[in-house]
């Protein structure tokens, strides 16, 4: 990943291939932004005059590049937009930050080093920086001709090109400042532990099943010092789990249940996070239609989310228990798939009438959420690439939050705004519960066709413990990006929900859980 430092230098000073500016649209015309004073003075206090001629507005994420006027060290500027300015005396949002540092840092693949002299007014505007500028800078290459983004047929320079920033250097970054330093850490444990998981959900399926996801937990177990515990097939079968049975019994690939969990010895509240591990989802029996099939590797999301944010609740030794759970399985047609119209019996002893069997997830996160509330822990919290209705509903950006508890649901949405994770919380109208009633088993896993989201977040509801608050978190929407990456939002698996849950463990750990 792109090394990130907290630099003393000046943007004229800072020794780099290239110096990123923030300006803004203002009423006038271009602003320049704090933290660019230097570079506006090389160019004669008329770096925004410059960049309109050059047809720059300063409109959010859009990047102009230009050769460095007399007295800056770096060779060229980049200028990145903001968007609108903020009222005077206003400091810029932390998104917008976060947003223009990944577009620049996209825009400087293949640079070695590059001075970021953006806004940073306090640690917060800092942390935002960093991270944008990571996540931004994030390239999968696993798959590329050996394996670090080369074209084997390619030269030397255009392999260089398409390298990812080296090093983003923070100016202003104050490194001899604790709040500072902690904000860097953190950003850098974070932006890892996000591009994990968008590692794990860009990996082909046939190199990611639930075996081999299970071992990458095993591995980063021993690495962190986590807890960790493997269900097989076996297990799972003896145990009574007859939801993630019966959406892996199709595959050659058979489920895993996995428990992964930071422990804190002087911990006072635990948290459990559930996450949908469908490696591979082709709608089983019920086959998904042509051209629905193609990124169905992605189906894994919310199981990356999880798994992501116990580690990184252990990088940064949160004084909170936090406990994943994944579900893993790959949900494939053949002669021994469940079929429309069997009925499962699941961990809960309640049994399931499947109707579809491209309503997989919910079978899955209904063993491991029974799973979890045994542990009784002091919330649970699901993540889930769970219904195509909540992506009709709320767009490819923003998450839906779901919780049978209002005051809980609440906190979840604004933890999500507050880190810059746009989520919207939805209701679960007890009436549409009946529609998911079964004339043979104990509930039926499809219900009505409108409000599919909400129907399936009641179904998961019944699994869950007794007097423990629950949040349901349905990622269909920005968990895979299919367009032109924009912000430090890449193409192909984004990391969604990680900095949520990250943050709720932070909060609880400081004993405000919500």
């Amino acid at each position: 990943m792109t090394a990130l430092t907290l630099s003393t230098s000046s943007a004229a000073t800072v020794r780099a291939d290239a110096v990123v500016v923030g300006v803004a649209k203002g009423a006038k015309g271009v602003v320049v932004a704090p933290g660019a004073e230097a570079v506006d003075k090389a160019f004669g206090g008329k770096l925004g005059a410059v960049l309109e001629t050059l047809g720059a507005s300063g409109a959010e994420g859009e990047v102009t590049k230009l050769p460095a006027g007399d007295g800056l060290k770096a060779p060229v500027v980049l200028a990145v937009g903001l968007g609108d300015a903020p009222a005077k005396g206003d400091a810029y949002d932390n998104e917008a930050l976060r947003r223009a540092a990944g577009s620049a840092a996209r825009a400087l693949s293949g640079t070695k080093k590059a001075g970021f002299a953006l806004p940073v007014e306090d640690a917060e505007a800092a942390a935002a920086v960093s991270e944008g500028a990571l996540l931004g800078a994030y390239a999968f290459t696993a798959y590329r001709s050996n394996g670090n983004g080369q074209n084997a047929k390619g030269s030397k320079k255009d392999n260089a090109k398409s390298a990812p920033l080296g090093e983003a250097a923070l100016v202003g970054g104050k490194p001899r400042d604790k709040e500072f330093k902690a904000a860097a850490e953190r950003s850098v444990a974070l932006a890892e532990e996000i591009n994990r998981a968008r590692d794990l959900i860009n990996t082909p399926s046939n190199d990611l099943d639930p075996k081999s996801f299970a071992a990458q937990a095993q591995a980063a177990a021993k690495e962190f010092g986590l807890k960790v515990e493997v269900l097989d097939e076996k297990a799972l079968k003896k145990g009574g789990y007859g939801g993630l049975m019966g959406v892996g019994q199709g595959s050659e690939a058979p489920p895993r249940l996995v428990r992964i969990a930071h422990t804190h010895p002087k911990a006072d509240k635990t948290l459990a996070l559930v996450g949908k591990g469908i490696t591979y989802d082709s709608g089983g029996i019920s086959l998904k239609p042509a051209g629905h099939n193609e990124t169905m590797k992605c189906d894994m999301s919310g199981a990356a989310a999880v798994f992501a944010a116990v580690v990184a609740a252990a990088r940064l030794g949160l004084r909170v228990n936090v406990t994943g759970w994944l579900a893993l399985a790959e949900n494939m047609p053949s002669g021994s798939a469940t079929r429309p119209g069997d009925v499962l019996t699941m961990y809960s002893g309640k049994t399931v009438e499947v109707l579809n069997t491209d309503a997989e997830g919910r079978l899955v996160l209904a063993d491991a959420l029974t799973r979890a509330s045994e542990e009784t822990p002091d919330a649970i919290v699901d993540v889930a690439t769970l219904t195509g209705a909540m992506v009709l509903a709320l767009g490819h950006r923003t998450f839906a939050v779901m919780a049978n508890d209002d005051a809980f649901r609440t906190s979840i949405h604004e933890i999500a705004e507050e880190v810059g994770e746009q989520s919207w919380p939805m209701p679960m109208p007890s009436e549409l519960r009946k529609g998911m009633d079964s004339p043979v088993a104990d509930i039926a896993n499809m219900g009505e066709r409108m409000g599919g989201g909400l129907v399936a977040g009641l179904f998961l509801k019944e699994f869950v413990g007794e007097g423990i608050p629950w949040a349901h978190l349905d990622i269909a929407g920005p968990a895979f990006h299919e367009g032109a990456p924009w912000g430090y939002t890449p193409k192909g698996g984004t990391g969604s929900a990680v900095r949520t849950l990250v943050r709720l463990a932070e909060r609880t750990a400081a004993g405000d859980l919500g």
